[in-house]
């Protein structure tokens, strides 16, 4: 996901299936008051992919990549910069290629759901 932190700058946050952003943990990350979504055209004039399909690889401009702490150890998914296309990856090879802060960034979408996974 790209994440707008002010105008012409940009990060991309990597959050794993069944989690969500949660912003208030970003912004203390980041010691900002405010972050966005950019709109579907300064993400794609930013990263040269469209909504849905974008991938900090082969990005059309180089940004910080946040992985969040919840992504699974070994074989992860992530979106290959194209509709239905994805590619299999080592998640500790993403993080390390991508040179990736990782943190606590996200939430679980099901609030109240138990369960280390």
């Amino acid at each position: 996901i790209v994440v707008r932190r002010a105008e012409d700058d940009h990060l991309f946050v990597l959050v794993p299936g069944g989690r969500s952003i949660s912003w208030p943990k970003l912004r203390n990350l980041l010691s900002v008051n405010r972050l966005s979504m950019p709109s579907a055209e300064e993400a794609h004039v930013v990263t040269g992919y469209v909504r849905g399909t974008i991938t900090p690889f082969g990005s059309r401009t180089e940004l910080p990549v946040i992985a969040d702490s919840h992504i699974p150890l070994g074989p992860v998914s992530i979106g290959g910069g194209a509709p239905g296309v994805a590619f299999t990856v080592d998640s500790a090879d993403l993080t390390n290629t991508l040179h990736a802060q990782v943190d606590d960034v996200t939430e679980d979408e099901q609030p109240g759901r138990s369960g280390s996974g």
